[in-house]
């Protein structure tokens, strides 16, 4: 059996609808992480400043930089001000 990169893998898989959907989904996501991940390196913050400083735990914070928890928008708001983002929604 031949192995499949990844690349490979997801095109196949991005022709399946529910697969399609949920990476589409799953995209957003990951962007908005990626950003604030991005943004939190460029102010030199470690995850426990900027948990301290917003109110909430170095262990939330990483289970959202993760991607392993499923935040509520109000937690996304105090991360985003924390960083000096607004965020909208559109």
């Amino acid at each position: 059996m031949k192995m499949k990169t990844f690349a490979q893998f997801k095109k196949a898989s991005m022709k399946r609808p529910g697969v399609r959907k949920a990476m589409t989904e799953a995209d957003l996501e990951f962007d908005l992480i990626e950003a604030i991940i991005k943004k939190r390196g460029q102010k030199k913050l470690t995850q426990k400043e900027l948990a301290t400083e917003i109110g909430v735990t170095q262990s939330a914070l990483a289970r959202f930089e993760s991607g392993r928890s499923n935040p509520t928008l109000s937690f996304i708001q105090k991360v985003t001000a924390g960083l000096g983002l607004r965020l909208m929604v559109k």
